[in-house]
């Protein structure tokens, strides 16, 4: 039997969903392949091929090391998952998980049948909302310029500022700027902790870079999360990123949600809170400590 590796292509995988669910109509994946499944038992993978050139080892690796390169393959891969995510239940696959062939592709399905279908099971009807608060950077530097101009003193006849009187300054400035920060950091939190309570699950990740975040809108890329904006978007000025963070949400409590996250934004000023998705519940891909 020809297999796509024997013809110069791999199966790459982007989710695994129930046998008989089906991908949008015309989805196309990396490089405008055809996407389809791929179904060993109850289970089925979302697949396309792709070139061996591209995508097998040690190519591969080289590949991960460009940017643009990377940039692309991960946009074709969430526009299938998260295409696919709106309309049946899938368990997202990492960027770049690619097979020699179907049989390949079977076997992993069969080999992990049990923890993909209490996966699937878990996140069957739920979505995956992103909220990132960021500290509003220009109030940080209003206050600390108004309390400079209140507090420093009139300049000597010689128009000099004697040491002293700088350190004094300086530490009267950091001493404003910290006691905001710790008062968005205690806002923060408690956004947080008011959408876990609205979500099913949550998920924390690692602070980004606010030059990354306004380079990402400006731009229209993914973001660090692989998470693609609609459209390009102006740039905005973002102070600290304090908040990153992935809420699990059933779909028919979308929108209660969103709004949960709209009244927040409303009643903390300090903070610049952003929602995105949905998307597909990347970020809960594992299973709880306490199932087998």
């Amino acid at each position: 039997m020809t297999t796509p590796h024997d013809n110069g292509r791999l199966m790459y995988a982007y989710a695994v969903l129930r046998s008989g669910a089906r991908p949008p109509g015309g989805l196309l994946g990396i490089g405008d392949t055809p996407v389809h499944t791929v179904a060993e038992g109850p289970l089925a993978a979302l697949v396309s091929t792709v070139p061996t050139a591209e995508f097998d080892q040690p190519q591969v690796r080289e590949r991960l090391e460009d940017l643009a390169w990377l940039e692309s393959t991960a946009r074709a891969h969430r526009r299938v998952v998260d295409e696919t995510a709106a309309e049946v239940g899938v368990l997202p696959l990492r960027l770049v998980t690619v097979y020699r062939d179907e049989d390949s592709v079977r076997a992993v399905l069969a080999a992990n049948a049990e923890r993909f279908e209490l996966l699937l099971a878990r996140l069957d009807g739920r979505l995956e909302w992103g909220v990132k608060a960021y500290a509003r950077a220009s109030e940080d530097s209003r206050a600390a310029a108004g309390h400079e101009s209140a507090a420093r003193p009139a300049p000597s006849p010689a128009g000099a500022e004697s040491g002293r009187e700088f350190l004094r300054r300086r530490l009267r400035d950091r001493k404003v700027r910290d006691t905001a920060r710790q008062e968005s950091d205690g806002l923060a939190r408690a956004v947080h902790d008011t959408l876990t309570q609205a979500a099913e699950e949550s998920r924390l990740h690692r602070p980004q870079d606010p030059r990354l975040a306004e380079a990402v809108a400006a731009s229209g890329a993914a973001d660090a999360d692989g998470h693609a904006p609609a459209g390009n978007r102006a740039a905005v000025t973002r102070g600290a990123n304090l908040l990153n963070g992935a809420y699990l949400v059933r779909r028919e409590q979308a929108g209660e949600f969103a709004e949960r996250v709209g009244e927040l934004a409303a009643r903390s000023p300090a903070l610049r809170i952003e929602l995105t998705g949905p998307w597909a519940p990347y970020s809960f891909t594992d299973l709880p400590e306490e199932a087998p």
